[in-house]
């Protein structure tokens, strides 16, 4: 594999304070974006259908196609971040909100699922809503570190915050790439070499617990660089196996964690915002909260992931893009729940698509 030597530039590259100062990526919606969104539920819900069951087409949005489309160019081709405020969410039953979120989300991509339950939209929270989700810790008040998801993209909507109001945090990989360049250029080629990812014990009964390869941490081709970096699942891997990381594997780690830490952007997210990431060149996680007791006072959000067409380039597609996130329940889209595709064993195929055995 082809280690790049050259900083990596373009709209991609960023540091927090470059976002704080020009806040282009945060779009709002306007009351007749709103209208619309109100609009496409009612459709929704008089044709009885499911989320599994609907599609773009489904869930019209012809006023909102020209900020969708601003959000697509910036997660593809810009600073793979976008936030929206001012999504309805004060209005309507979380069953609603879920049409609505799934119904724009539709127009962003192929959603897919993400937990051990097949779920297409995953409720972060330690609260009574939190999934089946293996040994992930997702939704707990601790710091969450910066890290991406397993699928092209991730969607975060706000329902409700923690009541002391956790920043958010997002980092620009490719900030990071070319800081390690100026620091320890001498790291790249362990981490082009990758780590093997843990499953979190989400896997199916005739798959590996862990990916039983190694996912490169960064990789590129014509110049193309992506990253997959989420700490917890390397570790985890290399601890079920008996093989903890070196000392030296886990300063680099440390190392990655402190330059992301140190140039990410921190923003306030509030109820009604939703925030895009393209997890192969942005980091994203948030601060600590507070214990929260009541339920209706814990802090609640809706997750959405999904697949982009034409994302970009990859060096082995079939590892960098679903080899992290193609297992047991996880990475189905709504078509292969509604084929039954999801209770059959996976093959894969020669361009790297997950399949189910027919």
């Amino acid at each position: 594999m082809d280690i790049r030597t050259e900083p990596i530039t373009g709209p991609s590259v960023w540091y927090g304070d470059d976002l704080l100062a020009d806040r282009s990526w945060e779009l709002s919606l306007a009351d007749t974006h709103i209208a619309e969104l109100a609009r496409a539920l009612e459709v929704v819900k008089r044709r009885g259908l499911t989320l599994a069951q609907m599609t773009c087409d489904d869930f019209p949005l012809p006023i909102l196609s020209l900020l969708i489309g601003v959000i697509i160019d910036e997660l593809r081709d810009g600073r793979g971040f976008a936030c929206v405020r001012n999504f309805p969410v004060s209005e309507y039953s979380l069953q609603d909100l879920e049409i609505m979120y799934w119904g724009f989300c539709a127009h962003l991509g192929t959603g897919l699922t993400q937990n051990g339950d097949a779920g297409l939209i995953h409720y972060v929270t330690d609260g009574r809503l939190q999934p089946n989700q293996g040994r992930r810790g997702v939704g707990f008040p601790q710091e969450t570190k910066l890290h991406i998801d397993l699928t092209d993209m991730v969607a975060l909507l706000c329902v409700r915050q923690a009541p002391d109001q956790p920043l958010s945090r997002v980092a620009s990989s490719m900030t990071v790439y070319n800081e390690l360049l100026k620091r320890r250029p001498d790291a790249l080629p362990r981490l082009y070499a990758g780590y093997e990812w843990d499953r979190m014990d989400e896997h199916g009964v005739n798959e590996d617990p862990s990916s039983g390869y190694r996912i490169p941490l960064f990789s590129q081709t014509n110049g193309v660089v992506s990253c997959q970096y989420n700490r917890n699942w390397m570790v985890k891997a290399a601890e079920r196996h008996g093989r903890p990381l070196t000392n030296n594997d886990t300063a680099t780690l440390d190392l990655i964690d402190n330059i992301a830490r140190e140039i990410c952007c921190e923003f306030p997210f509030r109820a009604g915002d939703i925030q895009f990431c393209n997890n192969y060149t942005v980091l994203h996680g948030r601060s600590a909260h507070a214990v929260v007791g009541e339920e209706e006072r814990k802090r609640l959000l809706m997750r959405i992931w999904f697949d982009m067409p034409n994302v970009r380039q990859f060096f082995d597609e079939a590892i960098v893009r679903y080899g992290n996130g193609r297992h047991g329940q996880i990475g189905w889209s709504a078509a292969d729940l509604t084929a039954g595709d999801h209770l059959r064993p996976r093959h894969r195929r020669a361009d790297g698509a997950v399949l189910a055995e027919r």
